[in-house]
């Protein structure tokens, strides 16, 4: 979700990001305007009302989302929509579940076009003479007549059956009532992903901008779904005990803080687990250790150690370990028990290395599983 976007901020618990091909668009309006003859400040408000509308639809999402009982965790603004994230497991199961995902999907599109025609009502009463239906329904030397048809615009595309867009995920729905599970999902997506490819084709034959972005935009927003079906698929089958940091140091809760970062020094581990007579009491970073000498000079582990965290089985499965570390549970340390031993730590960091690994090693199995088999045949 992150690559290629930005943050701009967190509203109500949410954090929200742009991707960057809303930098795209912008020059592309700004470009667009001044080749029609206007200015780039007129391309910049349509730019704006374009972005207006997509925040406007995922508003109505998000409090789809609510009155559902889903936690948003974030969402990720691209022009044609927004990609959403949920706060845990359970929200992200039951927001795909067909009944609420087709419902989640008409709101945004019904908000854009309510209020587009809204907006046709008001100038309709205002100013008759506007010529609301003239053409180009977008341009920069209508802004008004341009507002009200980027509503009703982007919430017609929105229904178009294409994954990601929310005729898509109605689409998708149906795919996972008759197929189910992930599979189904993904069929959806590369159905969606051969249609956004054929509507860039078609704007170069016709020679339309519009649809030619439009497409684009589609397709990257299916690459990225896609990515996290796929994330979904991989990290749904790994357990803890297979990603697990077995070999670790341990802090005493007695020790000086330039004794722990003396410690940290000679060490790969950025969380490090707390003990006193052999028992988990905490757990407490690097960085948590540094700005604590930097702030009030020389203390002791315990003082600066958090308290609060949460364990795991070596048979849980590691979405779990992510919901907890993304939360940031702690020091952002879960230990793995097995009884009431610890057998392994998990940390940002290990978990990262570890997984990279782990994919390496299962490439190299399935490879080294092909050559045998063509080996006997």
């Amino acid at each position: 979700m992150r690559t290629w976007s930005f943050p701009v901020g967190r509203y109500l618990g949410v954090e929200v990001r742009i991707h960057a091909f809303f930098l795209l668009l912008l020059g592309t309006s700004i470009t667009f305007a001044e080749a029609t003859g206007s200015n780039g400040t007129r391309g910049f408000t349509l730019w704006l009302m374009l972005f207006f509308a997509v925040v406007l639809r995922e508003i109505a999402r998000a409090i789809a989302a609510a009155s559902f009982g889903l936690e948003l965790r974030s969402v990720l603004l691209l022009p044609t929509g927004g990609l959403p994230t949920y706060a845990t497991q359970d929200d992200t199961a039951r927001a795909a579940k067909p009944a609420i995902e087709k419902r989640m999907a008409v709101v945004g599109p019904l908000a854009n076009i309510a209020t587009g025609l809204i907006l046709f009502g008001m100038m309709a009463g205002i100013a008759p003479g506007l010529g609301l239906l003239d053409r180009p329904w977008v341009t920069p030397d209508a802004l008004l007549r341009s507002f009200a048809w980027t509503q009703v615009l982007l919430g017609a595309i929105n229904f178009l059956p294409v994954a990601p867009l929310d005729g898509g995920r109605v689409l998708r729905g149906g795919f996972s009532s008759a197929g189910g599970g992930i599979a189904s999902a993904q069929q959806a997506i590369k159905f969606g992903q051969y249609l956004a490819i054929g509507m860039v084709i078609m704007g170069i034959v016709l020679v339309n901008l519009v649809l030619m972005l439009i497409g684009i935009f589609v397709l990257v927003a299916a690459h990225l779904e896609d990515q996290g079906v796929l994330l979904q698929t991989k990290v749904d089958s790994v357990r803890m005990k297979d990603v697990m940091l077995t070999e670790y140091t341990t802090l005493s809760a007695s020790a000086t803080l330039e004794d722990a970062l003396e410690q940290a020094i000679h060490s790969l581990q950025d969380v490090f687990p707390v003990v006193r007579a052999g028992n988990l009491v905490g757990a407490v970073s690097r960085q948590g250790i540094f700005e604590a000498l930097q702030t009030d000079g020389n203390g002791y582990v315990q003082g600066v150690m958090t308290r609060s965290f949460h364990t795991a089985q070596p048979d849980d499965s590691l979405l779990k370990t992510l919901q907890r570390i993304t939360n940031g549970v702690g020091a952002q340390l879960v230990p793995v028990v097995e009884g009431e031993r610890v057998i392994g730590i998990i940390t940002p960091q290990n978990l990262s290395q570890s997984m990279s690994i782990l994919n390496q090693s299962k490439k190299l199995q399935e490879r080294n599983a092909r050559a045998s088999q063509q080996d006997q045949e």
